[in-house]
C-alpha cells in the first residue's frame, strides 16, 4: 500500500507536523477512481493544544467558526477529550482541487488505544487497511498486536468453518458492533462494501497471522477455486 504514499504527504505540507499520519477509507479502495472522493486522515500529534495552536494560524478555514471565536485551541482540545473519543476532525477541507478531512489525536491516546483498545475507536480504523504515509513512532509495528488481537476476538465469533470474506467482515464489524449509527444512518451493507472494495489490502495485512495461527496448529487453511482461502477452526479439548 505504498504506490500512493507520495500524493497523499502532499496534503500534509500545508499542516504543521505530525508525528503520526494514515489515510482510511474509500480512498484506498484499488477501484476507486472518482475524484471526488473525500481523503480521510488520521494525525497523532505530541501536543494538540499546541498542534491546533499552529494550525489556526496557517489554516483558519479549516475550523468551525464557533470554535475559532469562543476558545481556539483549548477550546477545540477539551471538546475532543470530555465529548469526543480525543479526536478533533475537521472536515469538507478543499484544497488543490480535491477534498479532504483530518482527525487529530494525542500520540498518547493513539498508543493507548492501538494496544489495550481504551476506546475501541483508533484501535479500530488500525485494524482496516489504512496507507501510512508518517509514522515516526513506528506505530506500524506497535499496531501488530492490535491486529492480532483483531484476528483473535473474531475466531471466537466465528463458526468452526467459514471463508477468508467471511473472517475479514467480521474483522471490520469489530469497530461497528454497539454503534448506533449502524442502526439507522448507516448504509446496512457498509461492512461487505468495505470487504468487497478492500479484499486484497485485507489479504495482505491478515495472511501472516493466519499462517501464524495454522503454524500452531490453530486453523486449517485450504484454497478455493477463486483464490481464496477457507478456514477450520481446531479445538483443542482438554480433559
Amino acid at each position: 500500500m505504498d504506490n500512493n504514499a507520495q500524493d497523499f504527504q502532499s496534503f500534509l505540507q500545508i499542516l504543521p507536523p505530525v508525528e503520526f499520519a494514515c489515510v482510511y477509507g474509500s480512498s484506498l479502495h484499488p477501484t476507486n477512481h472518482d475524484k471526488t472522493t473525500m481523503v480521510d486522515y488520521i494525525l497523532g500529534v505530541s501536543d494538540p493544544i499546541q498542534w491546533h495552536s499552529e494550525n489556526l494560524k496557517m489554516n483558519k478555514h479549516h475550523y468551525a467558526s464557533w470554535m475559532v471565536h469562543l476558545g481556539g485551541e483549548r477550546l477545540i482540545t477539551a471538546v475532543a477529550d470530555k465529548i469526543g473519543v480525543g479526536v478533533h476532525f475537521n472536515p469538507f477541507v478543499t484544497w488543490n482541487g480535491k477534498m479532504f478531512k483530518y482527525g487529530v489525536v494525542r500520540m498518547h491516546d493513539l498508543l493507548q488505544d492501538v494496544q489495550y483498545w481504551e476506546k475501541f475507536y483508533l484501535c479500530g480504523r488500525l485494524q482496516k487497511p489504512v496507507q501510512i504515509v508518517v509514522d515516526n513512532l513506528d506505530i506500524r509495528k506497535i499496531n501488530y498486536i492490535n491486529l492480532r488481537a483483531a484476528l483473535s476476538a473474531s475466531l471466537l465469533l466465528l463458526p468452526s468453518e467459514f471463508t477468508e470474506a467471511d473472517l475479514y467482515a467480521k474483522i471490520c464489524n469489530l469497530s461497528y458492533m454497539g454503534d448506533v449509527r449502524m442502526l439507522f444512518a448507516e448504509d446496512k451493507n457498509k461492512v461487505k462494501k468495505i470487504v468487497a472494495g478492500q479484499f486484497d489490502l485485507f489479504h495482505s495485512m491478515y495472511r501472516p497471522y493466519l499462517e501464524e495461527f495454522e503454524a500452531k496448529k490453530l486453523l486449517k487453511l485450504s484454497s478455493t477455486a477463486n483464490h481464496q482461502i477457507e478456514v477450520s477452526q481446531v479445538f483443542i479439548i482438554f480433559y
